[in-house]
């Protein structure tokens, strides 16, 4: 099957199951985020999620101090260019970006290895 350029992997599953079930393509679209919202909901309050025929999805707390420790000097280092040099716009709006999304992660991870923290970061 030739993959169609404008699809993204989402969109051609749910076309291609869709075809072949017999299903309407909004039913299995809700179906399929109503799945993996869940699954994000549980994953935030839990350490590990299985997914019956997936598999068993893990966090990993060693893996996620590492990141952080990792993302707070990546954060540190933007902002002392931010703070220090003469930049251009589209390079201060690209930094400005990248810390927007930095933060989100540190924000998303901190909670989860919050017990860890006093003793790693």
């Amino acid at each position: 099957m030739k993959k169609p350029k404008k699809l993204s992997l989402k969109e051609r599953l749910i076309k291609k199951m869709s075809t072949k079930l017999v299903v309407s393509e909004v039913v299995l679209n809700q179906v399929i985020n109503h799945q993996f919202n869940s699954a994000h909901d549980a994953l935030k309050e839990n350490n590990s999620i299985e997914i019956s025929g997936y598999g068993k999805f893990l966090f990993n707390k060693k893996k996620a101090v590492t990141k952080v420790k990792n993302l707070i000097n990546i954060k540190a280092a933007y902002e002392k260019i931010l703070d220090n040099e003469v930049i251009s716009l589209k390079r201060s709006n690209f930094i400005k970006s990248k810390l927007s999304s930095i933060n989100l992660t540190l924000n998303s991870l901190k909670p989860k290895i919050k017990d860890d923290e006093d003793k790693t970061i």
